[in-house]
């Protein structure tokens, strides 16, 4: 049934249920919303808020599109409202995008509204953008705010995957005076082999840029991003940085994303697993990053944020690998956009094998900074300053403070040349009994209460060092009150023979694991019926599943709890 007649045959069917005093909603209305349900043909790829029918759309619909191949898709001018979201989603199968265009799909001029690929639960990815000739996956821009994407898979686009910012123009009316971009979050997509960034969020133009407008050249100031969530990402191979976020002022977070094999292009400036750029101001945590070309995570941001608890591994080790001047670090911290008097508080990560530095804080505006309780095994700097003419020494490549006038406290860090001493899992870096990591972390916390897996912090006497929390039984979980909700997530992690995800529910209802590929195909499945209310765990075993990374997906009666699962024997 093509839109045309589905919207006559709503109206129609309305209008009787009308006339019998029924007082009934629009046909093929969405339980939630009892709003109308409209499905966009595969051929359609102008949906446009204001021409019919989608201008019948109401905050609060849900607009599905047809599975199967299509070309590109244009999506603008829909208004949603706050809790009434306008919801676009594949319908029961995945929608597949190849196209000459410059985008695969472009989100204009529109507010509160969600991009899904969550339509199925055959399939973790609804929306795969498997190739776009001559631009970006997905764009977000002309003015759009309040918008979440989610559930994508993008392969093979030569510019960005995900583009989300409003660079202003000559209208004036998209400067930061007069505009912001709210409410901007994006998580569970897979992203590979882009030219450039994998997610590209905010303006990088944070001070300013020269705009030609009626002759003369006319500084203009991008928006800002207030309310930022980036997480549980998995970038792969990205030609430039993995993530980058910039002009994000208030009330960001960049956390739960897997980085691989960033800054292919090894292009100078475009080399990173996690940028904050110029005008953030963002929480960077639980992160795992490994095996890129550039730094793993660099902070070019305001300052008054932690990073904390992520995993990088090998950063730059395989950039200009015989050239100790083309440097690459753990994480690299920089006054760029600092705001004075500002603080770094940079806890409990854990750094293995940087090309160069461990961590390089290169900040000397910024005051009452903390480094703290991290792990740093490695920096390829540590000979290179011994031997070298540099005038440091080889224990300095593991915190460097190239400016003695920087205000940086370092305590409680772990050193070492190699992993042996640490007390490491022999999968992974969680902490073996007796590891010297245990209890032994700086006091200042800075308000971390939890480890990468979400794990309570502390256990024990005091905090452990690291990324990781020492905890045999995952016990010691602080009690709240009874809500559907993840008390343990996939636990262990990496997975050997079985997992065990512990969980509450408020009520009696259905529970049901899925785990997909990382092309978004679902492998197994298991139901549970009518699960009390209460504290709840489910068991599997999965020894028969190859070792590699997977994704899962519980759902709880109407609520859905996704991760990660690495599988290695």
């Amino acid at each position: 049934m093509d839109n045309c007649r589905f919207l006559l045959y709503s109206r129609l069917v309305r209008l009787l249920c009308c006339l019998l005093a029924m007082g009934c909603s629009h046909a093929g209305a969405v339980a939630q919303t009892k709003r109308m349900k409209i499905i966009v043909s595969n051929t359609t790829t102008l949906v446009d808020g204001t021409v019919a029918p989608f201008n019948q759309v109401h905050p609060g619909d849900t607009l599905f599109f047809q599975a199967g191949m299509r070309d590109y898709i244009l999506i603008r001018n829909f208004q949603g409202a706050t809790g009434k979201t306008i919801v676009f989603m594949n319908l029961d199968s995945v929608v597949v995008i190849s196209t000459d265009h410059n985008f695969g799909v472009s989100i204009q001029n529109c507010r509160f509204i969600r991009f899904t690929g969550s339509g199925s639960s055959e399939n973790f990815y609804g929306f795969m953008i498997r190739r776009v000739l001559a631009g970006t996956g997905i764009g977000a821009g002309n003015m759009s705010s309040d918008i979440e994407i989610d559930h994508i898979y993008l392969n093979n686009v030569p510019i960005a995957g995900i583009y989300a910012k409003t660079d202003p123009d000559c209208s004036f009316t998209n400067t930061r005076d007069k505009f912001t971009q709210y409410n901007t979050v994006i998580h569970d997509n897979y992203i590979m082999r882009t030219g450039n960034e994998g997610l590209y969020i905010g303006s990088t133009k944070y001070t300013g840029q020269l705009v030609r407008c009626n002759g003369a050249d006319t500084l203009l100031f991008p928006a800002l991003l207030n309310g930022v969530k980036i997480y549980s990402n998995i970038i792969n191979y990205s030609g430039w940085d993995g993530i980058q976020v910039s002009s994000a002022s208030a009330n960001c977070q960049v956390f739960d994303n897997l980085v691989m094999y960033d800054s292919q292009g090894e292009v100078p400036s475009q080399m990173s697993g996690i940028i904050l750029g110029g005008g953030s101001k963002c929480d960077c945590f639980n992160n795992y990053i490994a095996d890129g070309k550039g730094d793993g995570i660099e902070s070019h941001g305001l300052g008054g944020y932690r990073i904390f608890n992520n995993i990088i591994v090998n950063a730059g080790k395989t950039y200009l690998p015989g050239d100790s001047s083309k440097m690459k670090h753990g994480i690299f911290v920089s006054d760029v956009s600092v705001q004075t008097d500002s603080s770094f508080y940079i806890l409990f990560n854990d750094i293995i094998n940087p090309k160069s530095d461990g961590i390089r804080f290169a900040s000397s505006i910024s005051s009452h900074n903390l480094v703290a309780s991290n792990v740093v095994i490695n920096p390829g700097n540590f000979d290179y300053y011994e031997h070298g003419n540099t005038g440091f020494k080889g224990k300095d490549a593991y915190i460097m403070i190239p400016n003695p006038g920087s205000d940086v406290e370092i305590a409680g860090n772990y050193l070492a040349r190699t992993p042996d001493s640490a007390g490491f899992a022999s999968q992974g870096y969680s902490l073996q009994p007796g590891s010297p990591l245990i209890d032994a972390a700086y006091m200042d916390t800075r308000g971390v209460n939890f480890d990468f897996y979400h794990h309570a912090r502390p256990y024990g006497p005091g905090f452990d060092i690291g990324a990781f929390e020492y905890n045999p039984a995952y016990l010691g979980i602080p009690k709240k009150e009874l809500a559907t909700r993840i008390v343990i997530p996939l636990f262990p992690n990496p997975v050997g023979c079985e997992f065990t995800i512990r969980y509450q529910n408020e009520t009696r209802c259905d529970v049901t694991l899925y785990i997909y590929n990382l092309q978004g195909e679902k492998i197994f499945q298991r139901v549970r019926r009518q699960v009390p209310a209460g504290n709840q765990s489910v068991t599997e075993n999965v020894s028969g599943i190859t070792d590699g990374i997977y994704l899962y997906t519980l759902h709880i009666g109407d609520r859905s709890f996704s991760g990660r699962m690495v599988k290695k024997n």
